[in-house]
């Protein structure tokens, strides 16, 4: 049904876009790092032939396909509704938990060279050296989020790892894994512009399903005040939310919640999203974003 809305009634037969969905599955899943080079494996090998549903005398489409199909993929949510499927295959199944959860974020690096973070507010000026790979030089400037923007992805900011790290112009991608089997129920990107975190914990916490109060492991670096933030869940969600990482110099979380069994579970469980996202970036390729703009991106 959703397929079928995405295309007119006339014109020229167009590849089924249940198949493209297919062949971007193949890319993630083997770690192929182009298109092209996913259309000339799925050339050559019978069993991505038949993944994707082609006959074996059957020629391939163009890498430029998803190019001009991407939009289609993008405009009918797609994606999202996809791995909201699959979360109900999971469900249905016994495999994922309805109560606890772990939220975090992780930075995604922009496809963006810090080349192109230039002042917002910069006059015309000289012609570059090199117009494929300009020199420039920054040593003495001054650039922040505030004065600056990319002139390749204006939606990508500016931020850090930790302290000592190098600042790259990048994302924030956060996830919502239930604690059970470590399975990602849902995701958000938003700009990395410091509270994407905690922003994205409350969005992907409203849309839990059921009515039963929740437990959800925040792993942020933000030094959130646990009973302002109890308090906001628990007149807006109904839920519960007893735990945060731990800031430097103490601990944020309370007695009342420590000494509960389930924070220790929790404790031993959290840990699993990371391994979510170091399958994203080492074998996904999330690493290094292909797309720009916000939206693409997420």
């Amino acid at each position: 049904m959703v397929f079928n809305s995405m295309y007119a009634r006339c014109g020229r037969p167009s590849i089924a876009p249940e198949k493209l969905l297919r062949a971007q599955l193949l890319q993630m899943l083997y770690s192929v790092r182009s298109e092209r080079l996913l259309m000339e494996e799925i050339d050559y090998s019978m069993l991505y032939r038949w993944f994707v549903g082609l006959y074996l005398d059957e020629e391939v489409w163009d890498a430029t396909s998803f190019t001009k199909n991407r939009d289609r993929l993008l405009e009918a949510d797609v994606a999202k509704k996809f791995l909201k499927c699959v979360v109900e295959r999971a469900r249905n199944a016994g495999l994922t938990s309805e109560e606890h959860f772990t939220v975090d974020g992780t930075l995604l690096e922009a496809w963006a060279s810090l080349k192109s973070f230039q002042p917002k507010n910069q006059k015309a000026k000289t012609p570059p050296d090199d117009s494929g790979n300009p020199t420039v030089d920054f040593h003495g400037e001054r650039r922040s989020n505030d004065t600056h923007i990319s002139s390749s992805d204006p939606d990508a900011k500016l931020a850090r790892k930790g302290p000592g790290k190098e600042a790259k112009l990048s994302y924030s991608g956060n996830l919502l894994v239930e604690n059970r089997n470590g399975l990602i129920v849902n995701a958000e990107l938003l700009e990395a512009n410091g509270r994407a975190e905690r922003d994205a914990a409350l969005l992907m916490l409203e849309q839990v399903p059921g009515t039963k109060r929740v437990t959800a492991g925040v792993l942020t670096r933000d030094t959130i005040r646990l009973n302002s933030l109890r308090s906001v869940v628990i007149s807006e969600l109904h839920r519960t939310w007893p735990e945060t990482k731990a800031r430097r110099g103490g601990s944020a979380i309370d007695a009342r919640t420590v000494h509960h069994p389930g924070y220790l579970l929790s404790q031993r469980r959290r840990k699993r999203i990371e391994e979510c996202f170091g399958w994203l970036k080492d074998t996904a390729m999330l690493r290094k974003l292909k797309h720009r703009e916000l939206f693409r991106v997420g």
